[in-house]
């Protein structure tokens, strides 16, 4: 169980932080981080130990891009309730401050060298299938993280998944629990049923012209127009204009030499490593022995892959034999890092001593990372040039849409100066449109407001996104007014059709049930009101023969009695009703069960468990928590 935990910390658990966090906010830039004020109260303590208030606002810079993610290309970040984020995520702080606590006090840990696997291997931080200081760098300053905060999130992280997976992996259930659930899933059900269709109710139900009127006087405020809006805007588009950019070979040629003044050749060693853990049963006099013992092995030509698989104690290396993939300066503890980068390619070092044990290293190859050649990097370069004289385009024609479009009284001006069409919206509420335009939160603000509504000016530059800009202007303002009584009444009237029709369906309903558990046959029944009963014997729970409602009910009908049925009805997609009666339940034979089968559902209920007796734990560690709020 233990080496469970510790493969799903390294494996498993690093990567699915990473890849969360990458995903989400490599679609959005991060403000810089703010200097924040020091000395005061911390914003939270659990047991003692304070969140501090800069892990909260990262916490909360991270929360918000998540949520503007979600919320796409019209994500407005002026919409978002900071208060209420900040709130949730000091929540989440705190429940991650008390777990963490908790998987301390239990004697988890989580060693350098764990978090250096697991980073390494994480596919975001390579470039070519290796790891890639650069690239690593790059992608934390793009989520407004170093190395450290990083190294300190996945640590927090990973200890409390090993206690979650404690939990998981210790849970058990009994054999007679495992039955009692196999017997269950395995049961089958004969039935009988009808249908009663909506649409023979419905054509006999009658609405009049009375009762419309009464309803639309009833509820008379509810049937009002919204207020409206109708406007012309000019779109101003980045990627239009990078359309008809042309660029230059001499172009070119200067954004090469800007790359080559930037390039730095690093150099990457691919290396493996055989680690004598020093732990509790081997003391480092004992662990020194026996690295000098395997050293010496190599040195008469054993094979060092076999050996790390067979004595490494670096579980995230050793099946691999040993190997580290391919690394730069800054990856690996001092000692190790200073060994390996005094090797020759070939060459195996003598036992090197850090923190966790001794390792054997052995260097396999070096490379020096080349600058791509001016045609490997033509198309690149290309649309580096394009980009940089389209976004230099963008702003200057913005500031030349802002000047004309403040000075001018209608959009005819700046449109002809810049070429741009007006073009006109579709009347909206302010609950938005259809379109990218009426549906930006910024343009419905607009559109709006005072001053567009009761001055007829034209809009400030409103930015759709980082390429896109628009000014509106008003075209038409429709305020709210009551619709008549001919304009809803066939809306009214559908409406109260469909009340009657399953009040009448309902009523219907209950009388049939009434007389079935009177003892009427359901056949009868059947027949009497013109549907066709259907009959099916074994059942399943799975079956497909059935609608899903009507497959519901059955298995939530209690057993009948000997000889008997259970009825019940069920509202189906179609408007219609089911009767339904349960006339027997079907019990497994026990020899159907084969061990294959039990061993799944063994491990299906005792990982449920496991859920549930962690969650537990989360409620009973909070509780009993020391927590204060500032």
């Amino acid at each position: 169980m233990l080496q469970s935990i510790r493969d799903n910390s390294q494996s498993i658990v690093a990567k699915v932080i990473v890849g969360l966090i990458i995903v989400t906010f490599a679609l959005f830039g991060v403000e810089s981080l703010i200097s924040l004020t020091t000395g005061s109260k911390a914003p939270a303590s659990v047991n003692g130990e304070d969140i501090g208030e800069q892990e909260l606002f990262r916490a909360v810079e991270l929360q918000r891009r998540q949520i503007l993610a979600q919320m796409g290309e019209n994500a407005d970040p002026a919409s978002l309730d900071d208060n209420m984020i900040r709130s949730m995520v000091l929540d989440n702080l705190v429940e991650q401050a008390v777990l963490v606590q908790s998987a301390q006090e239990q004697g988890m840990a989580v060693s350098p060298q764990m978090i250096d696997r697991s980073i390494v291997t994480t596919p975001e931080f390579q470039v070519d299938g290796s790891f890639d200081r650069n690239q690593f760098e790059a992608v934390l300053r793009t989520v407004g993280l170093t190395p450290l905060t990083y190294r300190d999130y996945l640590r927090k992280e990973t200890l409390i998944q090993q206690e979650r997976t404690g939990y998981s992996l210790s849970a058990f259930v009994t054999d007679s629990q495992v039955e009692a659930l196999m017997q269950l899933d395995r049961q089958t059900r004969n039935l009988s049923y009808f249908e009663l269709p909506e649409a023979a109710v419905r054509a006999g139900v009658e609405v009049s012209r009375d009762e419309v009127a009464q309803r639309y006087d009833a509820q008379k405020s509810l049937y009002r127009t919204e207020e409206q809006v109708k406007i012309q805007y000019l779109l101003l588009d980045k990627s239009e204009l990078a359309k008809d950019i042309e660029v230059t070979d001499a172009e070119l040629q200067g954004q090469y030499q800007q790359l080559l003044a930037g390039f730095e050749s690093q150099e990457q060693r691919q290396a493996a490593h055989i680690l004598i853990e020093i732990n509790d049963n081997r003391d480092a006099d004992a662990a020194l022995a026996e690295a000098q013992a395997l050293k010496q092995q190599l040195d008469e030509g054993a094979d060092f892959a076999e050996l790390a698989r067979e004595h490494s104690d670096d579980l995230g290396s050793a099946s691999a034999g040993g190997e580290l993939g391919l690394n730069g300066r800054g990856v690996f503890v001092g000692p190790f890092e200073d060994a390996l980068f005094a090797l020759k390619e070939g060459e195996i070092s003598a036992p090197v001593r850090t923190e966790f044990g001794y390792h054997l290293i052995k260097l396999e190859q070096i490379e020096q990372t080349e600058l791509p050649s001016f045609e490997e990097s033509k198309a690149e370069l290309r649309q580096q040039v394009i980009d940089q004289k389209a976004e230099g385009r963008y702003v200057e024609l913005l500031e030349q849409l802002a000047d004309l479009s403040f000075s001018s009284g209608n959009l005819d001006e700046p449109a002809e100066a810049l070429q741009l069409e007006i073009q006109s919206s579709e009347p909206f509420s302010r609950a938005g449109g259809s379109d990218v335009v009426t549906a930006n939160a910024k343009v419905i603000d607009a559109a709006f407001s005072d001053e567009l509504l009761n001055d007829g000016v034209n809009s400030s530059p409103i930015e759709l996104d980082a390429g896109r800009s628009v000014v509106i202007r008003v075209q038409e303002h429709m305020q709210p007014r009551q619709l008549e009584l001919d304009e809803v009444a066939e809306d009214i009237r559908q409406e109260l059709l469909d009340q009657k029709t399953a009040q009448q369906l309902d009523a219907q309903v209950a009388g049939l049930l009434e007389r079935l558990r009177q003892g009427e046959a359901i056949a009868a029944v059947a027949d009497e009101t013109g549907q066709a009963l259907v009959e099916l014997t074994d059942v399943s729970r799975s079956s497909q023969s059935l609608a899903p409602a009507i497959r519901s009910e059955l298995f939530r009908l209690p057993h009948p009695a000997e000889g008997g049925s259970s009825f019940g009805s069920v509202e189906l997609a179609s408007g219609g009703r089911a009767i339904v009666a349960l006339t027997a339940v079907n019990a497994p034979e026990a020899q159907a069960l084969s061990d294959d089968e039990k061993r799944a559902m063994r491990r299906f209920l005792a990982s449920r468990q496991g859920q549930q007796d962690y969650q537990d734990l989360v409620r009973a560690l909070k509780d009993a928590a020391e927590i204060e709020i500032n």
